[in-house]
């Protein structure tokens, strides 16, 4: 059957508005024609009036040939011959409100441009108008997966005459060929309906509630029977068939009958308790839940003082003295290890390390047993350690352990070899230390002088002279002689050497003259005269 027919067979008519371009009136009326439809050069009584939307003749026409005497009279733009062509059946007018079309407003919300087209377009062809306001329209399309649409409907839900649709809508209501929205249901807004009895409490409700308090809370001052969560563990119970009877009332109607008639059933809570004489605590009463389990107690780190050395207790442990057996023989000396006294007293610089003939330490006079060690590590890892913890107040100390972070920011200081790879002396430093023990002076001037010139031949005979020159200075005299032997342990002076030390001498003299408190007795102001005469 042609889709342009009606049911009894005859052709529908057809008008086309006159100042729409010729090729197109001629394409359309061609395709009417070969479906079963027929072109009217006027407007028919009933039928479609084809037009261009938007334009004055469009409003001329519906002005004058708009009416709801005939409402079988549809407007329609002229694609709507082709849509009707494509879908292979007369579409259905549907978007009609009191003959004339629904007004409806596409939301942004339809951010796709094609969805939005495709949309306009099929309200149009099916007698709708697209193009209003979302103030003016009585339909609002929108995209339901957004948060706009449900703003929507919560704005123009009050509104008889407004509806918020999803663009689905619009497909549903064609295939439909009718407008059908969305229904609204009942939401129970709380609370007893009109009319509606409710149930009474009755004397075993009561039974069954001082039973259960009685249980859970049986002494009134430990608290916690007029709270919710009694109630709500009663009726969590209502799976168990020993506790179907909580399903007469909610928690909270169970919660308001003890609240209102606390004096009355108090009484009776208090008579089930004496019956059943419950203690204090008891597992399954209200409030009180397992112990938990006791979590492992975490051993603090010992700073870097507890880690080194013994503690005092160890230290008093080992003082104590202990009975030694005498041992078999005389008493003879080591043959390795010289007798005392034979080494002359030289100042020495422990930074350097042990010296070469530093005898060995004693073997430790005393060792406490494993199990005494073990038995201290225990008690100490043990012990809560409230001094390592500690803040700092005012303007105290630090703490141990805000010490010990700065000093693990600061890197490694580089200190001086002074140690072969075989545990002994470095060559350079065993010299150094021969020439201040055979000169008598001190470790950090010999080594100070060979960092200088890096000669050890001349570094010794310097400190000779040095040594020569203060051998002739007198005790009980602030000033030095002009006389300085021409002849020091065996290195003869030049001529030249001998004056200049002896015009230096002679201006250090007239200085000490000026303050008495300064000396040229001392080491360093000799070595500076020695120096400057040997230049």
């Amino acid at each position: 059957m042609p889709i342009f027919q009606d049911e009894q067979g005859l052709a529908i008519k057809f008008f086309i508005q006159k100042d729409i371009p010729h090729d197109i009136q001629a394409e359309v009326c061609e395709t009417i024609a070969a479906h079963g439809g027929r072109v009217e050069s006027k407007v028919p009584r009933a039928g479609f009036i084809l037009v261009q939307p938007g334009t004055h003749e469009e409003e001329r026409l519906r002005l004058c040939w708009n009416s709801p005497d005939r409402p079988e009279r549809y407007f329609v733009p002229y694609t709507f011959v082709e849509a009707c062509k494509v879908q292979g059946i007369l579409l259905k007018q549907i978007f009609l409100h009191e003959g004339k079309p629904i007004r409806m407003h596409i939301d942004s919300s339809i951010a796709n441009v094609n969805v939005r087209a495709a949309l306009s377009q099929r309200i149009v062809n099916s007698g709708g108008d697209p193009t209003a306001s979302a103030q003016s329209a009585r339909v609002i399309l929108a995209d339901p997966n957004t948060e706009v649409f449900q703003h929507l409907v919560k704005t123009y839900q009050n509104e008889t005459e407004k509806y918020v649709e999803s663009y689905l809508w619009v497909k549903k209501c064609i295939e439909k060929g009718s407008v059908t929205y969305t229904p609204v249901v009942y939401k129970n807004p709380g609370g007893r309906r009109a009319g509606e009895e409710r149930t009474h409490f009755t004397e075993e409700d009561e039974t069954h509630l001082c039973n259960w308090i009685a249980a859970k809370i049986p002494f009134k001052e430990t608290g916690g029977r007029t709270g919710n969560r009694l109630y709500q563990q009663l009726c969590d119970m209502a799976s168990d068939p020993d506790y179907a009877w909580v399903t007469r009332h909610t928690w909270q109607s169970w919660r308001e009958r003890y609240k209102k008639n606390a004096a009355r059933l108090d009484i009776k809570i208090s008579e089930i308790v004496e019956r059943n004489k419950p203690s204090l605590g008891e597992k399954g009463q209200y409030g009180y839940v397992r112990k938990p389990e006791e979590k492992a107690k975490r051993v603090k780190r010992k700073s870097r003082e507890e880690e080194t050395g013994p503690s005092t207790e160890e230290m008093e442990f080992i003082s104590q003295p202990t009975a030694t057996p005498p041992m078999p023989g005389p008493m003879t000396a080591s043959p390795s290890l010289p007798p005392p006294g034979a080494f002359p007293h030289i100042m020495y610089d422990p930074r350097l390390g042990p010296p070469p003939f530093a005898p060995p330490p004693p073997p430790p006079t005393h060792i406490p047993p494993p199990e005494v060690v073990a038995a201290r590590q225990t008690a100490a890892e043990e012990e809560d350690d409230e001094s390592e913890w500690r803040i700092r107040e005012g303007l105290g100390a630090q703490p141990q352990w805000a010490r010990r972070a700065e000093e693990e920011e600061e890197p490694p200081k580089k200190k001086i070899k002074t140690i072969a790879e075989d545990g002994s002396l470095h060559v350079v430093d065993r010299a150094v230390m021969e020439v201040a023990q055979e000169s008598r002076f001190t470790v950090e001037e010999v080594k100070e002088y060979y960092d200088k010139c890096g000669d050890m031949d001349r570094t010794r005979n310097r400190f000779r002279k040095m040594r020569a020159i203060l051998a002739q200075l007198p005790d009980d005299e602030q000033t030095v002689p002009l006389a300085v032997a021409p002849n020091v342990m065996g290195t003869p002076f030049t001529p030249a050497t001998a004056a200049a030390v002896n015009a230096i001498v002679e201006a250090a003299n007239r200085q000490v003259a000026c303050a008495p408190q300064a000396q040229l007795n001392s080491p360093a102001q000799l070595g500076s005269v020695v120096a400057t005469a040997s230049q």
